[in-house]
Formats: C-alpha cells, sequence, structure tokens
C-alpha cells in the first residue's frame, strides 16, 4: 500500500476502534434512541457501516473502469476541502443521502454483528488499497453524493471525517442517555 493511503487507512482505523468503543461503553443502552427522531449509537454504526460498505463496493466497480476515470482538478480540492470544513464543524447535521438510506435495512442487528461485518468490509477496503494502482492516485474515483467526484485520498479522507463527525453524535447520545 501506498505510504500516504496507509497512513490515512490507519487514522480511519483507529477513529473507527474508538467509535465502536464508544457504542460498546454503553450497553445493552446503544439500542436506544436518545429521544424522538434521533439515532441510536447501534442506528450510527449501522449507518456508518452500510456507508463504508457502499464506497467499498464503487471504488471496486470503478477499478474495473479505469480508462474513463479523469484526473481530479482543482476543483474537485476545492470540492473536498469545503466538504471536510463541514463534516468536522461542531453540530452540524446532514440527512443521509437518499441512496444510502434505501441500502440501510430497518432492523438494526445486534452491535457484535454490525462489528464483525465492518470488520470484513474493513478488510476489502484494506485489500483494495493494497492493490491500488499507483498511476490512479490522482484520479477521481468516487462520487461523493454532495461533493462530486474524489480521489482516492479524499475518499480516504472524507471516510476519516465522516466517521468523526458521527464520534460526536456518539458523544451526544451518550450524554443524554446518561441523564435519562
Amino acid at each position: 500500500m501506498n505510504h500516504r493511503l496507509h497512513l490515512r487507512f490507519e487514522q480511519l482505523e483507529l477513529a473507527t476502534t474508538h467509535l465502536l468503543q464508544a457504542a460498546e461503553a454503553l450497553g445493552s443502552s446503544a439500542h436506544q434512541s436518545p429521544g424522538p427522531g434521533q439515532w441510536s449509537a447501534a442506528q450510527v454504526v449501522q449507518h456508518l457501516l452500510v456507508s463504508e460498505a457502499g464506497i467499498e463496493q464503487y471504488l471496486e466497480k470503478k477499478l474495473q473502469q479505469t480508462e474513463e476515470l479523469e484526473k481530479a482538478g482543482v476543483l474537485h480540492t476545492l470540492k473536498s476541502l469545503l466538504l471536510r470544513g463541514l463534516l468536522r464543524l461542531p453540530f452540524t447535521r446532514f440527512k443521509a443521502p437518499r441512496r444510502l438510506a434505501e441500502l440501510t435495512p430497518e432492523q438494526v442487528e445486534p452491535l457484535p454483528q454490525l462489528q464483525a461485518e465492518w470488520q470484513s468490509t474493513r478488510r476489502r477496503l484494506e485489500q483494495l488499497l493494497n492493490e491500488y494502482p499507483g498511476r490512479l492516485l490522482d484520479r477521481a474515483i468516487f462520487k461523493h453524493p454532495r461533493s462530486g467526484m474524489l480521489t482516492i485520498y479524499q475518499t480516504l479522507d472524507f471516510m476519516l471525517d465522516h466517521v468523526l463527525h458521527h464520534q460526536r453524535q456518539m458523544e451526544r447520545i451518550a450524554k443524554a442517555l446518561k441523564k435519562s
């Protein structure tokens, strides 16, 4: 794996571990919503799992069509930076993209099962990154629903920021559940 990809992947692994530990710490409350219309910790984990699985599958598909990938330019970078900034703002909330919502099961699995599925998805992503062609590092390969096409580096940056964004949500959930 390219060194820059490896560093981003390691950051993603650490952030994910931290988020999963926060969900586990809630014990049986992990499936409890802190309030009407709010996600439980397990739903947050499920959302991130479905999101990452979708990204991994999309990347796999695009790697079969490499001749169609355009070189990323300044506009791609600006949109990626804007997305990163918005995800890092405290208390910002986004509605999950319609496509992602359609892929999310109604029933939330037990936390250990979600963790096992996520581990499997993460290993597939790691394998993809290990085999990622160097000639495609500057190509736009993933289409984010709001910011458009991203390079593999920008995709991993988004995935990290997405986990960190939901880590803050996890902290709010834990705090609200302690009060009730």
